[in-house]
């Protein structure tokens, strides 16, 4: 999917404290109020509260997040209802979302009327103006908030969910037209759940025709603020003759019911897979072969996350946008709180181009991308930033940083609902009445779950190989760290991590992390002289400090390093999501699309993360958790596509004859 920079909203204020648009010469809500129009238009207008009594989720959708009105209003609803369903979530598509200064600007206007506490919470959490799906969470999770920043006939596809209630909103026909497209409608009705309902102000004739067409019974209610009538309606459709959603891959009725699960892997991937279930009410088991978690690669000491920015800004940039956005809400409150050590004070990328500096102020402008995700910055900006003698232009991430991996997988493991059984070897995979067994080296069952997540590197493929991975084209590769501890007499200046060859950050009382090699095919596991010497000297390149490397610096001690093996895929993506079935066993079908392969039901895999797991697994992981579940699903239904583990199935079978 191409995306398109997303420009902010233009607010005015009038007299009377209602907002205006002026881009579309109307306004955000009727003079009446926006509580008024969104109470009895859009909650009254779909049954809320009453119809979520009981559940265990419910979800809306809605065209046109405008200010939040309609959002603050459902969940102020939700937390007053004694009855209320287990879990909210609000999905929601904007355009020409505000900025979050402007949002503030006029979250007092009358026109407003939200809840102080919850609009503070919203602005609090507002995400950058970026084109993609920004997961929010509110409630301890209870709530949450799906924004779509984008054109709503480009984003609706991409959205993997079914809504249970739907808020249509938007300005006038007459002045934005693609939000009422009979086309949209269409698409609209082909995520309605059985018996949803649908509400807007909108009586136009085109709109109720549009929606019937798509199977909703549509009926008039009385309007608010004005309004003579508006437009409610029952999704009753003479026939359910419809295709699957993109995504729609994940548990049964059956097993999302017995919300239990086994994972096997206690690195980052393991950790963040259980912990997102767990969120989601699930009980998770996770089975590590060591006594202990991240014992492997998610034990170095360090690690950064960031994003990344390319021309062009295809799957790779926009997921690992994604991503690098996710991970900073998530991690940024355990290291604020000291729950996890790190630091959250921005990251710089070096580019060594000779017209780096004029390239990438194109491809901000280009994009459009937000200062609060990305500035293009100067080299003497950057040395300024980083407080060494860096000698190229460089993106600056405001919210990138870094996190020790070990302590944030402890952190993890210790969810409510999340139980670590350490020293425990799955060596097999059995189907069984109850989904799969798993065995240890001596035919043992371990552990049986209708839900099992293959998490654990390099033995996932083991396990997964004879069902279906054969086709995964993978590398493992050795990596080796370097903690610098100081040497007598020198200062270590570096204030924020540098990334570019290689990556240097650094770590509190004065020491140093750097790193990493990158060695394919090697299984040397010793720490070498020589890498520390290689990182060392990268790291005088990356930062021009001198006097960090050489056998002096060998022999006055005070280094210390660790080994790894980084697992990675051949197009440099994670590998994530219901196992597809081996091709031989494949029934006669079309299988040219990933959502038309064929799974083996309940057996899911989390790897192949590479160097920058820090950054993908939180996104990753609740995108898993939310398919297993049946949640609405937090990514865009391409880049779902761009790290499913049948891609390169499918890739073959386009290629065929």
């Amino acid at each position: 999917m191409k995306t398109q920079p997303i420009r902010p909203a233009r607010l005015q204020l009038d007299g009377d404290g209602v907002v205006r648009a002026p881009d579309f010469d109307d306004v955000y809500a009727p003079r009446a109020g926006a509580g008024e129009q969104a109470r009895q238009v859009y909650l009254q207008g779909n049954g809320l509260p009453a119809r979520w009594a009981g559940r265990h989720r419910f979800v809306v959708l809605e065209t046109g997040f405008g200010l939040g009105n309609n959002f603050l209003a459902t969940w102020q609803a939700w937390r007053d209802d004694p009855q209320r369903c287990e879990r909210l979530v609000f999905v929601s598509i904007d355009r020409h979302p505000p900025t979050r200064d402007d949002l503030a600007r006029v979250e007092a206007a009358a026109s407003l009327r939200g809840p102080c506490a919850l609009v503070a919470q919203l602005l609090s959490a507002w995400p950058p103006l970026t084109p993609n799906l920004h997961p929010l969470a509110f409630e301890q999770g209870r709530v949450r908030l799906l924004l779509g920043w984008g054109d709503v006939a480009q984003m609706l596809p991409q959205l993997a969910l079914q809504f249970d209630a739907l808020f249509l909103d938007g300005f006038a026909p007459a002045r934005n037209p693609a939000m009422w497209d009979a086309r949209l409608i269409k698409a609209l009705g082909r995520r309605a759940a059985a018996g949803a309902t649908v509400a807007t102000w909108n009586t136009a004739p085109a709109v109720r025709d549009a929606l019937a067409s798509v199977g909703f019974d549509v009926k008039t209610a009385p309007g608010v603020g004005g309004r003579g009538e508006i437009t409610t309606g029952r999704f009753a459709p003479r026939f359910q003759a419809r295709g699957a959603l993109p995504g729609n891959t994940g548990a049964s009725a059956s097993t999302a019911e017995q919300r239990s699960a086994v994972v096997v892997g206690a690195g980052l991937a393991g950790a963040w897979v259980a912990h997102e279930l767990a969120a989601l009410g699930w009980q998770v088991t996770v089975l590590e072969r060591h006594s202990e978690p991240a014992t492997e690669t998610s034990g170095n000491p360090a690690g950064l996350f960031h994003g990344t920015v390319h021309e062009g800004d295809g799957s790779y940039s926009r997921l690992f946008r994604a991503a690098a956005l996710l991970a900073q809400r998530r991690l940024q409150p355990w290291i604020d709180g000291g729950q996890v050590p790190g630091q959250v004070r921005g990251l710089l990328r070096l580019v060594r181009r000779p017209d780096a500096a004029t390239s990438m102020s194109a491809t901000l402008v280009a994009q459009g991308l937000p200062a609060d995700y990305v500035q293009a910055l100067s080299a003497a900006q950057a040395r300024a930033r980083a407080g060494v003698p860096l000698s190229h232009a460089a993106w600056w991430y405001p919210g990138g940083g870094w996190i020790a991996p070990p302590a944030l997988v402890r952190h993890l493991l210790q969810t409510p609902g999340v139980r670590f059984m350490g020293g425990i070897d799955v060596a097999q995979l059995k189907r069984s009445r109850g989904g799969w067994q798993l065995l240890d080296p001596h035919q043992t069952v371990l552990a049986e779950s209708a839900v099992v997540v293959l998490a654990h590197a390099a033995q996932a493929l083991s396990l997964a190989g004879a069902r279906g991975a054969d086709a995964w084209p993978m590398q493992r590769i050795r990596g080796q760290v370097t903690v610098w501890r100081g040497v007598p007499g020198t200062v270590m200046p570096l204030a924020i991590p540098v990334a570019g060859d290689g990556y240097a950050l650094p770590l509190p009382g004065g020491d140093m992390l750097c790193g990493a090699t990158s060695s394919e095919g090697e299984d040397d596991d010793p720490v070498r002289d020589s890498d520390h010497l290689r990182n060392l000297e990268r790291f005088e390149r990356l930062t021009g400090l001198q006097g960090f490397s050489g056998p002096s610096v060998l022999k006055a001690g005070g280094l210390e390093g660790r080994v790894g093996w980084r697992l990675q895929a051949a197009d440099r993506l994670p590998i994530v999501g219901p196992v597809p079935m081996a091709m031989v066993d494949w029934p006669a079908g079309r299988h040219d699309q990933v959502r038309l392969v064929p799974r083996l039901p309940g057996l899911h895999v989390a790897t192949a993360f590479g160097a920058r797991g820090l950054t993908l697994a939180p996104l990753a992981a609740a995108w898993l958790a939310a398919l297993i579940d049946g949640e609405p699903l937090p990514l865009e239904n391409d880049l779902a596509e761009a790290i499913d583990p049948a891609r390169w199935q499918v890739r073959r079978v386009r290629r065929e004859p």
